[in-house]
């Protein structure tokens, strides 16, 4: 008897999308070291020669998600909450966004720890200027002079660097979620002016 019912099968070529996601998910889970083409291609079900076709090199494939990260994080972390024309909101709500993008908040953490790497140090370069000069902006609007808001901002980035290195690197205990609510709320009350 045949069976009416049909197998699903898996592409047997993945778009340069999938090798360049898969390179993220590697990256957030082992670091930038992990990414290799070999594991990669396992790891997506498919042979090495799916690579092939969109990738010259471990490096061109690197290149590529690295730059969709970068592209991705920005439209979605800070494109959302740059039409919200009060300072002070946009800040706030730039504060609580960035306390649930958890995929690209690892990805950033594997970066800060890769940034010996040719391609990574001028990427998280950029990332910080862009953010610096985003959040310095914001600053200068909620009326607090140039030297104070670049002050403001840097401390602002730093205790989003520093929590992500305590949570991610140095695995300190994590917080339950009351008291990880309360901890946001608390540095948005102390890093944002009345």
């Amino acid at each position: 008897m045949l069976s009416i019912v049909k197998k699903l099968e898996r592409p047997s070529r993945l778009s340069a999308t999938d090798w360049e996601i898969g390179a993220l998910d590697m990256i957030a889970e082992q670091g930038v070291g992990a990414v290799a083409v070999e594991s990669l291609a396992r790891r997506l079900g498919v042979t090495k020669g799916s690579f092939y076709w969109h990738f010259a090199t471990r490096e061109a494939l690197l290149k590529a998600a690295l730059e969709r990260w970068e592209r991705d994080d920005e439209l979605n972390v800070l494109g959302p909450v740059e039409p919200i024309a009060d300072p002070r909101e946009r800040l706030r709500e730039l504060f609580r966004r960035t306390s649930r993008e958890i995929k690209s908040h690892v990805i950033y953490s594997a970066l800060m720890g890769a940034l010996e790497h040719a391609q990574v140090a001028p990427l998280m370069r950029r990332v910080g200027q862009r953010r610096m000069d985003f959040l310095t902006i914001a600053y200068r609007q909620a009326g607090m002079e140039r030297s104070q808001a670049v002050h403001r901002a840097r401390l602002a980035y730093s205790a989003y660097v520093g929590f992500l290195q305590l949570s991610l690197q140095l695995i300190v205990p994590r917080m339950d979620h009351a008291q990880y609510e309360s901890y946001v709320e608390h540095t948005i009350a102390s890093l944002i002016p009345d």
